[in-house]
């Protein structure tokens, strides 16, 4: 394509990321083995809850079908948002290198490059557990699959995506200015994956409202699966709010990729 007609960024997107597969194809036991790895960790987090179950009979009147549910939708919504986005915690070293500098000069947006750069196997892993994992408990807590119930599955996924992916892109465009903030970004993956899979109902007030307004957990997977489970009654907001939860994602992501670019305006080379 000339430089008057430039790919369209959707098919440059195809373009990249069958490449960076292709590229992961190459290397098929090691394939194989990370994938094994994406499964097992997401895994280890559900046995936990198990555990927990198993001794203490519910958390906060949540059966472990019921959190098992919760859990999937959690897991499922975070691959889907890895699985396109992981590279993202390669901002910082591509800084660092001067590997952005070669971004801003190529027809395709930056991020795009960015994202495009490579496949984090283990995501797919991810991806995977969450879906079979939600797809058991559904049927175990009696989900009526309605085209309703459908399709306001599909958006809380999609939107609990969106949600824990704006709060990434917005740290993540700090380090414009900062040069690194990856301590920044790996404490905000631990509170999403520490206190996501938990019905928020077993923490005190103080840490459900900042699990809500401050680092909005709550609206990735505990508020569309109160609402999918009938358990509005018991959620913390009102009902609203929790039926609303999956537009909250798309209005966090352009509220993030308006920080973006304008954080991009304050890059600087490091010259390398």
């Amino acid at each position: 394509m000339s430089a008057a007609n430039p790919v369209p960024r959707h098919r440059a997107y195809r373009i990249l990321v069958g490449a960076a597969f292709r590229g992961q194809l190459q290397y098929r036991g090691n394939l194989l083995l990370t994938l094994a790895g994406g499964v097992a960790y997401q895994g280890i987090g559900l046995v936990f809850l198990w555990t927990l179950t198993t001794r203490f009979g519910d958390l906060g009147g949540w059966s472990m079908a019921e959190i098992a549910f919760l859990y999937g939708m959690r897991v499922t919504a975070h691959g889907l948002l890895m699985v396109p986005t992981s590279q993202l915690h390669y901002l910082d070293q591509s800084i660092r290198t001067g590997e952005f500098d070669r971004y801003l000069v190529r027809p395709a947006g930056p991020l795009m490059q960015l994202l495009c750069r490579q496949i984090h196997v283990p995501t797919l892993g991810d991806l995977f557990t969450g879906v079979v994992v939600l797809a058991v408990a559904a049927h175990q807590v009696g989900f009526r699959p309605t085209p309703a119930a459908l399709l306001y599955l599909c958006l809380a996924l999609v939107g609990g995506a969106m949600v824990e992916g704006a709060c990434q892109l917005a740290f993540a465009s700090f380090s414009f200015r900062m040069m690194s903030n990856l301590a920044l970004r790996g404490l905000l993956d631990d509170i999403m994956n520490t206190f996501g899979g938990y019905p928020l109902k077993v923490f005190p007030d103080t840490a459900r409202l900042g699990l809500t307004y401050l680092v909005p957990v709550a609206f990735v997977a505990y508020l569309p699966a109160g609402v999918l489970l009938d358990r509005t009654d018991g959620l913390h907001v009102t009902a609203w709010l929790a039926y609303g939860a999956p537009l909250v994602g798309p209005l966090l992501y352009a509220a993030a990729y308006l920080l973006w670019r304008t954080q991009l305006r304050h890059y600087s080379s490091s010259g390398t």
